[in-house]
């Protein structure tokens, strides 16, 4: 049967729009996909409600939470997060911004203040008792617990310096020096230290120059042949090993710190401020070392073949 002429202009009409039809289809579900992918994208969870409550869209990050959010912080799985939400026409659409990191560095800034106020309020009191104990010392140089006062004001004195440099920020004051000369100052260092174990030191700092603010490497290697004597104190043996040792690899110094003391419990928080797993520990000293070697365009990081530590300080 012939179709006539207007039929068939008909038909080829409906055609076109069904062909229009995919298209517009297609684009759509293209436009869908691209939207999908840059929700996917975005930092935080995203949700995309209707007017009746239903999610319409979402992205991966929402998983962290069984719920939808109202707005204000929250703490979920240790985790701190601002909730946010804004309407478009009749969709709402709630946003959750992850601030973990945030809340954590206000409360390091506050505790930091808070920290070096009491260090100021400690150091002229300590410094005076310092002195008295040395004029003491003076009339009775073999009284134990003379030696005991001095090894513990030797600590409140270290971690007192300790904190206001971490509070006061680091300053650089470098020089031409030998490494051995920390070896000496570290062997000093051991006589005002007091400690229960049978410890054996095992120093390795030749006479090569570096190019360092000597007061803060002696200060980071001060803290890590403290955290080592500490760990040798916690551990069961009685009797314990210290190595300082110096290497040398492509262009970098290295001071190796080893002890075969007890095991680090959690590396996680290692160099985090103001936590710690040792009964003596502050939680300043590795952060604090961590922050100078770093100034210095170095490195430090935990030892692969032995318990301890690497330092790399570049030539």
């Amino acid at each position: 049967m012939k179709l006539s002429k207007e039929n068939e202009e008909l038909i080829k009409n409906l055609e076109t729009l069904i062909q229009r039809t995919y298209e517009v289809e297609n684009e759509f579900i293209e436009l869908k996909n691209i939207l999908n992918g840059v929700i996917e994208f975005l930092p935080h969870a995203l949700w995309v409600i209707d007017e009746n409550g239903e999610i319409i869209a979402q992205n991966s990050k929402t998983n962290e939470f069984d719920f939808i959010p109202n707005e204000g912080e929250i703490e979920i799985n240790k985790k701190v997060y601002l909730i946010r939400s804004s309407k478009i026409e009749n969709k709402k659409i709630i946003s959750a911004t992850d601030i973990t990191e945030q809340k954590r560095n206000e409360r390091l800034i506050s505790m930091g203040q808070m920290a070096a106020h009491l260090a100021h309020e400690i150091r002229n009191p300590i410094g005076s008792i310092s002195i008295l104990l040395s004029l003491l010392k003076k009339e009775c140089p073999n009284n134990e617990l003379i030696n005991e006062a001095k090894s513990s004001i030797f600590r409140i004195e270290r971690i007192i310096k300790s904190t206001l440099l971490f509070s006061k920020g680091l300053k650089l004051n470098k020089r031409i020096f030998f490494l051995s000369e920390l070896q000496k100052d570290l062997e000093e260092i051991i006589k005002y230290y007091s400690y229960s174990k049978n410890i054996e030191f095992i120093f390795f700092l030749p006479d090569i120059e570096i190019n360092a603010d000597y007061d803060l490497i002696l200060l980071v290697l001060q803290n890590m042949l403290i955290n080592a004597i500490d760990a040798i104190e916690e551990d069961e043996n009685e009797e314990g090993l210290i190595e300082i040792l110096y290497d040398k690899k492509d262009n970098y110094h290295i001071i190796n710190i080893y002890d075969s003391g007890k095991e680090i419990e959690d590396k996680n928080i290692l160099f985090t401020p103001f936590k710690s797993t040792k009964t003596k520990g502050n939680g300043l000293g590795l952060a604090l070392s961590k922050e100078i070697i770093e100034a210095h365009n170095g490195k430090i990081e935990l030892a692969k073949e032995k318990k301890g530590f690497r330092i790399y300080h570049p030539i």
